[in-house]
């Protein structure tokens, strides 16, 4: 059975090739999540409509990610953090509070997967997290721990 897939599949293929698989894997797994459609002549002939869909979808979201980024430009994002008297905070940063700040200062909703820290962040005071809301869409943002 030919299929045509419609999402990256790591051993299988990437998104559109056309891949023959065992006919129940085809019926039975990628058909029904939607990962594949069967290559026959009228799905092979709207594979380049889809294509132009797909790329006309992903043109308007790096617009998107782009005014996201222009958005944090500049911008402190500020987290208050438990620590003693040292300056050690009691715990450490993830990317989970840095998304949850980002939506509560700036109304901005970046998953935490697309967020990342470079180091371990241990102490009280300024630091920096690399955004990456697309391959061609990369940024910083700027985030100052203060003391509760």
């Amino acid at each position: 059975m030919e299929i045509i897939l419609l999402k990256d599949l790591g051993t299988l293929g990437d998104k559109y090739d056309v891949v023959t698989v065992k006919n129940g894997y085809g019926r039975n797994y990628l058909i029904p999540k939607k990962l594949g459609v069967i290559a026959n002549s009228s799905n092979l002939s709207r594979l380049e409509e889809i294509k132009a869909k797909d790329k006309a979808e992903e043109d308007k979201m790096i617009g998107a990610f782009q005014e996201i980024i222009s958005k944090l430009e500049g911008q402190t994002l500020k987290i208050g953090v438990k620590a003693g008297t040292s300056g050690k905070i009691f715990g450490s940063i993830t990317t989970i509070q840095l998304s949850q700040a980002l939506k509560e200062q700036f109304e901005v909703d970046i998953p935490r997967r697309k967020i990342s820290i470079d180091d371990e962040i241990k102490e009280i005071g300024t630091y920096e997290a690399a955004l990456v809301l697309h391959d061609s869409v990369r940024g910083n943002i700027t985030f100052e721990l203060i003391q509760e």
